[in-house]
């Protein structure tokens, strides 16, 4: 099932909406990136919003937030700041968290071992095999996507393949994140050519962890969805209903 997470206070209707409409689940946040155009009020949104809507079996985590420690000329102070407080009212709502992890693993797992949550997803994961056992040790699996299709992403690859089959879930992270048949380059890009990443591609991203693991596609899907109803509970309960 498609998991829409919210990236700013002025989605979370929006999403809602879109996730009842069409049958999907959600999750509601402010991402890394989205926090210097916040309000400090928005935190007081988002815990007003996890309050109303705490008997909703669509909403299904707080997410995405985290750190971003790779875009230039971010306001790291601001995101702790926000990502904490974050990790409080998931703490509170007694919800897993969508983790944005880049270029911070090392300070997201601070925040949780200070403030603990249920677990969840630390997505598109790009971090060490060392970083990578602590995250699953606090209850997170991992999500891989697009990236690991292409043959020179080993450090991602290799997690993929190494790590014990309970922490991996699968994602497209889409529109971003293009697999390597959908990527174009500088000079494509230069030219209008564009790629849009779709959760359409799901079965191809699967394959490519397949092909890692030497599983067959279909205990791929089995292991992967068992992971992802593990790490998003209530998911889990639509999903037998």
């Amino acid at each position: 099932m498609l998991v829409l997470p919210a990236v700013q206070a002025s989605h979370f209707e929006a999403v809602r909406s879109l996730a009842h409409a069409q049958g999907l689940v959600y999750a509601l946040g402010i991402h890394p990136l989205s926090v210097g155009a916040a309000a400090d009020e928005d935190l007081d949104r988002l815990a007003d919003a996890l309050t109303r809507y705490a008997d909703d079996p669509r909403l299904v985590a707080v997410g995405e937030i985290g750190l971003d420690h790779f875009v230039p000329g971010l306001d790291l102070a601001r995101q702790e700041r926000f990502y904490t407080a974050q990790l409080r009212l998931a703490r509170v709502a007694r919800l897993p968290v969508i983790l944005h992890v880049r270029r911070s693993a090392d300070a997201l797992l601070k925040g949780l071992r200070r403030i603990g949550v249920v677990g969840g997803i630390a997505h598109a994961f790009n971090a060490s095999r060392v970083q990578a056992d602590v995250f699953t040790g606090l209850g997170f699996r991992l999500g891989f996507g697009g990236a690991l299709s292409f043959d020179r992403a080993l450090q991602i690859r290799r997690l993929a393949a190494e790590l014990p089959e309970t922490a991996l879930v699968l994602e497209t992270d889409a529109p971003d994140i293009p697999p390597h048949w959908l990527y174009r380059s500088a000079a494509q890009r230069a030219l209008g050519q564009t790629s849009r990443n779709e959760p359409a591609e799901l079965p191809r991203i699967a394959a490519s962890l397949a092909s890692l693991r030497g599983w067959t596609l279909e205990q791929t899907a089995e292991i992967t969805s068992r992971n992802a109803l593990a790490a998003l509970p209530k998911l889990a309960v639509l999903a037998a209903a």
